[in-house]
C-alpha cells in the first residue's frame, strides 16, 4: 500500500505548524543528531556524518509512503524556526496502536514545545482510530518522561538491557496511553 504524501496531516498549535518531513529536512535535523546532548537518551550516539541524516530522513519518508508512520518537522507558528520532529511510528492499523516520539534542538528545551506539540499529535491519533499508544524512553531520560506522565502516560515496565548502545546495553522505560 502506498500513501499520498501530500494527504498527510499538517497540524497546527498556538504556537507550532508540525507539516510531514520531506527529505530536504535532513539538513535542519542535521545539528540535533550531531548534538552530544540530544542524542545522550537515544538508541544511537550523536551522527557527524550529514549522509547518515539523509538516509535516515529518506528512511522515514519511505515509512510514511508505506502509511507505517507520520513524521513531521516542527516548525515555529510566528517564524518557520524548525525546531525538531515528532512522530507516530509503527502504526498498527489491525490492533490499532503507534509509538510516539520526539527530538528538539536544546535551544527550543524548557519552553513547552514537545508538550504542545504531542498533544496534538495525541489528538490527530484519536481521530485516525488508535486506541493504544506507546512511548520508550532510556532510563535516567527524566525530562522525556515527566512529559510523558503529564500527557496521560503510565509507566507500563521496564525493559531491561533493551539497547546496546557504545558498547554497553541500555534498560528503556515503556510508556502506554489508552486513547
Amino acid at each position: 500500500m502506498s500513501a499520498d504524501l501530500s494527504l498527510l496531516p499538517i497540524l497546527e498549535t498556538a504556537r507550532l505548524r508540525l507539516a510531514p518531513l520531506t527529505a530536504q529536512d535532513a539538513g535542519l535535523i542535521f545539528p540535533l543528531m550531531g548534538d552530544s546532548e540530544v542524542m545522550a537518551f537515544w538508541d544511537m550516539g550523536e551522527i557527524d556524518d550529514p549522509d547518515v541524516i539523509t538516509n535516515i530522513v529518506a528512511g522515514q519518508v519511505d515509512e510514511m509512503a508505506t502509511g507505517r508512520a507520520v513524521y513531521w518537522a516542527m516548525r515555529g507558528l510566528a517564524d518557520t524556526q524548525f525546531i525538531g520532529t515528532c512522530d507516530l511510528s509503527e502504526i498498527d492499523r489491525r490492533h490499532h496502536r503507534a509509538e510516539v516520539g520526539f527530538m528538539l534542538g536544546r535551544d527550543a528545551w524548557g519552553q513547552g514545545y514537545a508538550l504542545e506539540a504531542m498533544q496534538a499529535v495525541l489528538a490527530y491519533a484519536a481521530t485516525t482510530g488508535l486506541r493504544r499508544l506507546v512511548a520508550r524512553t532510556h532510563l535516567g531520560n527524566r525530562r522525556s518522561d515527566a512529559l510523558l506522565e503529564k500527557l496521560g502516560f503510565a509507566e507500563e515496565g521496564m525493559l531491561r538491557g533493551h539497547v546496546l548502545r557504545d558498547g554497553e546495553r541500555r534498560d528503556c522505560r515503556l510508556f502506554g496511553l489508552l486513547l
